[in-house]
C-alpha cells in the first residue's frame, strides 16, 4: 500500500528537481534572500563570458526591478519556494513566543543579524526582527539596524501576504500583533523572575 505513495512522492521529487538543483517555472512566486517575494518571469538560456548557462529571470515585487539568476547558483542565493500555510503557522508562533535572544554588544549583534537575513529562512529572519523590536523598545536603533528592522519585516508581511492572499496591510497588522504579544509575554516573564 505504501510502495503507490512513495512512487508518487519521488515522481514529484524528479519533477521538482532537474539533476538535483531546484527547478521552478514560469509565473511562480520565490522568495530572494534580503529580497522578498519575486516572480519567475522566464526562464531561458544565455552567455556570460563565453559561458552557456539557463537564467531565471524574476521580477521583484517590491520594487518591479528585474534580475537574474544563473540556474547553478539557484542554492548559493538561496532562492526557495514560497512557504506554505504551516510554516506561516509557525512563524506567528515563534513571533508570539516571547523568547528573544539578546546580545550586549551592537557589533556581535549586527553581524550574526545580518547571517540571519542572508540565510532567508523565515524563522532565522523572524528572530532578527525579534531582536531588533527589542532593541527598538530600549534605545534607538542605529541607521544600519533601522534597515535591517525595516528590511526583516517586509520580507516577513511579503511573504505572509503572498501565502495567505491577503493585502500587505493586512498581513503587517498581524505581523505587529503576534509581535506586540510576544514582547508582552517575554515581558511579563522578566516581571516574574524580579518579583
Amino acid at each position: 500500500m505504501i510502495y503507490p505513495i512513495l512512487k508518487n512522492i519521488f515522481a514529484f521529487i524528479e519533477m521538482m528537481t532537474e539533476g538535483g538543483l531546484l527547478a521552478f517555472r514560469v509565473g511562480q512566486k520565490v522568495v530572494y534572500p534580503s529580497h522578498g517575494v519575486t516572480v519567475v518571469e522566464k526562464i531561458e538560456d544565455g552567455r556570460i563570458d563565453e559561458t552557456e548557462q539557463t537564467f531565471y529571470h524574476l521580477r521583484l515585487l517590491s520594487n518591479d526591478s528585474k534580475v537574474m539568476v544563473p540556474k547553478t547558483n539557484l542554492d548559493l542565493v538561496g532562492l526557495r519556494p514560497l512557504c506554505g500555510i504551516s510554516e506561516i503557522r509557525a512563524l506567528f508562533r515563534l513571533l508570539r513566543d516571547g523568547n528573544i535572544d539578546t546580545y550586549k554588544d551592537w557589533k556581535g549583534r549586527y553581524k550574526q543579524n545580518l547571517d540571519k537575513m542572508k540565510t532567508g529562512s523565515l524563522s532565522e529572519v523572524a528572530e532578527v526582527l525579534k531582536n531588533l523590536r527589542l532593541v527598538s523598545a530600549k534605545k534607538s536603533l542605529s541607521f544600519r539596524e533601522k534597515k535591517m528592522y525595516e528590511r526583516a519585516k517586509y520580507f516577513i508581511v511579503s511573504e505572509v501576504a503572498h501565502v495567505k492572499s491577503i493585502a500587505e496591510e493586512n498581513a503587517d497588522k498581524q505581523v505587529e500583533r503576534a509581535l506586540l504579544t510576544g514582547m508582552d509575554k517575554r515581558n511579563k516573564k522578566k516581571a516574574g523572575q524580579v518579583a
